[in-house]
């Protein structure tokens, strides 16, 4: 008795796209109030008040990055954040769309300035 084994899918193929006219527009979210689920379980809420976006250069992959300026709704409080989007790879209806990478680094700018500032005391390339 033969055992049927169907074929397997074959992923479709992902094209290197984010310095191209054929990538979709990058996400904007200048403006844009979100809400942030704490590691409790809270929520915070903050106003996105600019953002610099560079695609990352070498990756083999295509992704963005994004370092954003955001002010807490609750006490007025200003943080950075460095996050991503890559373009999926999944089928559907994500395919070669911008998708939020959703681990991000959130950093009071006196933080963020001390590291920065340490980065280049050292001579760091690119500080």
């Amino acid at each position: 008795m033969a055992v049927h084994i169907p074929p397997r899918k074959t992923k479709p193929e992902v094209k290197k796209l984010a310095n191209t006219a054929e990538a979709p527009p990058y996400p904007h979210n200048v403006g844009k109030r979100r809400k942030i689920t704490t590691i409790d379980g809270s929520h915070l809420y903050v106003i996105n008040e600019g953002e610099i976006v560079r695609p990352q250069g070498k990756a083999p992959h295509n992704k963005l990055i994004y370092l954003q300026k955001l002010r807490h709704e609750a006490d007025n409080r200003l943080e950075y954040r460095f996050t991503y989007y890559m373009l999926s790879p999944k089928e559907g209806r994500m395919l070669n769309r911008w998708v939020f990478g959703q681990y991000s680094l959130m950093i009071p700018a006196k933080d963020l300035s001390v590291l920065l500032k340490k980065a280049r005391d050292k001579g760091w390339e690119g500080f």
